[in-house]
């Protein structure tokens, strides 16, 4: 049954259809402090109360699909977001993977790398078999066939297509015998490499064959081996879109905060500047994905690259919405 506490919280949910948005900030940060398990019962309990989706109705408003079309209330923005912050992650995942790949910047038609890169590099192989479910169920596609007929291959698409494999080919535990076996491999492969770059069949095999956390352990051995990281080997190498493309997927890999911060600052600059990013959604993407992961691991790499604090460098660069600012505020805020 609904506790007390949830009904009150559904009622102001729902009064702020209609409510000005000066009045709606304490609403958004108590939500934002809400785990999933709460999240879920607002949700239920919503649904019990008024017979309709909470979730559905935030996803209405935010493409303009709502039926009151009031001009008061939570904006399209912070609609948006409170929709995928409400719904569980292997849902929300799936979202987020179906916009990537209908990605449509300026009429190109691009995919959008990122975000396939940071969900198959930091997602446990459990969580992907609920994400291809819930994809599935919510799109009646399969999430393999669509990323492996991406029309035009890219690079990131090759290495894409290997961690979709990774997490159908291995066992959960890691072997340190294997990640110092694969790491000279990739050493001498470095060696071996010719002036048009580094033996692409050899990459794509080891992140096709290695599962995330073995991937991790074969970079942590390379580091204590050769005593750099293998990115770093990767900045000599010829640089083309494959090597590139690389770079970012063994840093989301090997170190998922520093990766998230760098992320984050880009996104948010972009708010502040002519740039015509290809992922104007990673901010949103970013902060409802990791705020319950490794929050406070981002803002610490985010303070030491950038010299700003996180929920700072939002404030300064988030404006015109002060409730949409405010619910990513709480999400930088948040701690495990």
């Amino acid at each position: 049954m609904p506790t007390l506490d949830f009904e009150i919280e559904c009622k102001e949910i729902h009064d702020s259809w209609i409510r000005p948005p000066e009045q709606l900030n304490q609403l958004v940060r108590s939500l934002a402090r809400r785990n999933r398990h709460e999240r879920q019962q607002i949700r239920e309990t919503y649904k019990a109360i008024y017979g309709e989706d909470l979730v559905s109705r935030l996803q209405h408003k935010a493409d303009g699909d709502d039926a009151d079309q009031i001009t008061t209330g939570i904006s399209p923005n912070l609609c948006a977001a409170l929709s995928l912050w409400m719904i569980n992650q292997h849902e929300r995942d799936a979202i987020f993977i179906q916009e990537a790949l209908h990605n449509d910047q300026q009429g190109r038609h691009d995919k959008n790398y990122n975000a396939l890169v940071e969900i198959f590099a930091s997602r446990k192989s459990s969580q992907i078999l609920l994400i291809k479910q819930a994809y599935h169920t919510k799109f009646r596609r399969q999430l393999d066939q669509d990323i492996i007929n991406i029309e035009l291959p890219h690079p990131h698409q090759k290495i894409v297509v290997a961690l979709v494999a990774s997490h159908k080919a291995h066992h959960a535990d890691v072997n340190q015998d294997i990640a110092k076996s694969d790491a000279r491999r990739l050493f001498e492969t470095g060696r071996e490499r010719s002036s048009s770059g580094i033996q692409e069949a050899v990459v794509l095999e080891l992140f096709s064959k290695r599962s995330i956390p073995q991937l991790k352990l074969t970079f942590s051995c390379y580091k204590h081996i050769y005593g750099h990281d293998y990115k770093r080997s990767l900045k000599s190498v010829s640089s083309g879109e494959f090597e590139n493309a690389l770079k970012m997927v063994v840093q989301c890999i090997h170190n998922p905060p520093n990766y998230f911060a760098k992320i984050l600052h880009a996104s948010i600059k972009g708010l502040t500047s002519s740039s015509t990013s290809d992922d104007k959604g990673a901010l949103v993407r970013v902060m409802v994905s990791r705020a319950e992961v490794d929050m406070d691991e981002i803002q610490r790499m985010f303070k030491k690259k950038h010299g700003v604090e996180l929920r700072d460098a939002i404030i300064s660069s988030v404006t015109g919405d002060n409730c949409y600012t405010d619910f990513l505020v709480a999400l930088a805020s948040k701690s495990k």
